[in-house]
């Protein structure tokens, strides 16, 4: 169960539900719609990149800006924007990298030390 806050600047949420009378099934804030449109977008150019093709419908695309906008927005609250979500991805993603060759973990070898007593 989840807490709703009392204040109500942070439960107001920005929907386009459609025109008059006509709502969407669905309510989605405008950002998602944007980042949907953004992705799409990409998406379509690195088909294009690759296949020097255009889809009449694509619908590989649209799969897949879906999801990354799902992504996205699980994490996405009124404390922490898209913004911040993709910034911290990013950063991420930059710093941790896997080593190219196997690492071994350092061993600590004792080797046998004698003592010989100093006769003076």
């Amino acid at each position: 169960m989840r807490l709703r806050t009392d204040d109500d600047i942070y439960r107001a949420r920005l929907l386009y539900l459609g025109p008059p009378g006509y709502t969407l099934p669905i309510h989605l804030p405008y950002a998602q719609y944007g980042v949907f449109a953004a992705c799409l977008a990409l998406y379509m150019f690195l088909y294009w990149v690759f296949f020097q093709d255009v889809n009449l419908f694509p619908a590989w695309e649209i799969a897949l800006a879906m999801v990354t906008t799902s992504l996205i927005f699980r994490n996405v609250d009124p404390d922490r924007p898209a913004r911040a979500v993709l910034r911290t991805v990013v950063t991420d993603w930059r710093s941790t990298r896997e080593p190219n060759q196997e690492q071994r973990d350092h061993r600590l070898v004792a080797r046998a030390v004698r003592i010989r007593e100093v006769v003076q």
